[in-house]
């Protein structure tokens, strides 16, 4: 079975937020973590809001000569890889992406299913959807070092129906002081 990937930036005091975490944070040595972590994974999916940040984001910073390098490699994979976005409301997508109105934790039992390499959840709303239904499988969380005090943290809201045990698998110390966390469900 394939195994679903939880990848997010969250400061030391858990916050989220895009808005507030901005790319200052996001130095080479960690894109090319996010780089690596996208080796291992051919289908990538999202909820509408999160779609529509990345999309057309990555495909612009792909095609765009003058872009960082590191920046370009993740971009390269993200526009080449397959992608599935979860939403009742949009009417169109972009290449190589489907748009899926089912229900996602019975769509996501179904995907696993299949043969292929890993899958990747995007976002906050879907991934805490699918947290709480205990079919996230594998989590890297990168600590960055701020405390920013405000805004949006993970998980909140997701309606945690039990306690998810997970164990570290791995972690990475980045030059600017920020932490790679790997951690898998535990059985």
């Amino acid at each position: 079975m394939r195994n679903l990937v939880y990848a997010i930036n969250l400061s030391a005091d858990g916050c989220c937020d895009h808005t507030i975490l901005g790319p200052e944070e996001m130095t080479d040595e960690i894109a090319e973590y996010y780089t690596d972590i996208m080796e291992d994974v051919d289908l990538t999916i999202f909820g509408r809001k999160t779609y529509e940040l990345m999309v057309p984001y990555w495909p612009d910073v792909a095609k765009d000569p003058s872009a960082d390098k590191t920046d370009r490699e993740f971009a390269q994979k993200f526009t080449a890889m397959d992608k599935i976005v979860f939403s009742r409301t949009l009417s169109h997508a972009e290449a190589n992406t489907r748009i899926i109105r089912a229900n996602p934790g019975d769509e996501l039992l179904r995907l696993k299913k299949e043969k292929g390499k890993k899958i990747s959840v995007g976002g906050v709303d879907l991934a805490g959807q699918l947290i709480a239904l205990g079919l996230v499988d594998e989590c890297y969380f990168v600590i960055l070092p701020v405390i920013v005090g405000e805004g949006r943290r993970l998980l909140g809201g997701a309606g945690m129906p039990s306690r998810l045990n997970l164990q570290l698998a791995g972690s990475k110390t980045f030059a600017s002081g920020a932490v790679g966390l790997h951690y898998v469900k535990r059985a």
